[in-house]
């Protein structure tokens, strides 16, 4: 199965960025609510070192990007259409329905699954259309994936 390389990692970049702003500019303080930090808590969390975090969380979504290249590929889709028509799916099979199962086992709070869950939906699709529609220049043949 041949993998375009590039677009994976340009993908990711992008997963992580829109994680970045889903959690901070957008919904942090509807985030910092839902999960119920006190204002001390929050303080102490900004003050202290992320890097372990964000590196871990860049892995992940390079990882997630990964394998939806793989179904991309898997699936045949073309375009943008086909690339978010493949995120979707595997999205709502193996995101939304795993992540309820944590809300109804666990006790979280609905809203704070509708953040995340909407989260990695929004992301998903942007990175099913990137993969869907960057094709690699002629000539340039995407490596073999083993």
């Amino acid at each position: 199965m041949k993998i375009n390389y590039p677009a994976v990692i340009v993908a990711a970049i992008v997963h992580f960025m829109i994680g970045g702003l889903w959690y901070g500019a957008l919904f942090e303080k509807k985030f910092i609510e839902l999960i119920g930090w006190t204002p001390a808590q929050v303080e102490q969390i900004a003050a202290q070192s992320h890097v372990r975090e964000l590196v871990f969380a860049f892995l992940c979504s390079l990882v997630l990007v990964y394998i939806l290249a793989h179904f991309v590929q898997y699936t045949k889709a073309t375009g943008v259409a086909g690339g978010m028509q493949t995120a979707f799916w595997l999205w709502l099979g193996f995101v939304a329905t795993t992540q309820l199962a944590t809300v109804l086992f666990e006790q979280r709070k609905l809203g704070l699954y509708l953040l995340n869950v909407s989260y990695q939906l929004v992301a998903c699709l942007i990175c099913g259309a990137i993969l869907g529609a960057w094709k690699p220049k002629r000539g340039a043949e995407p490596a073999n994936a083993s």
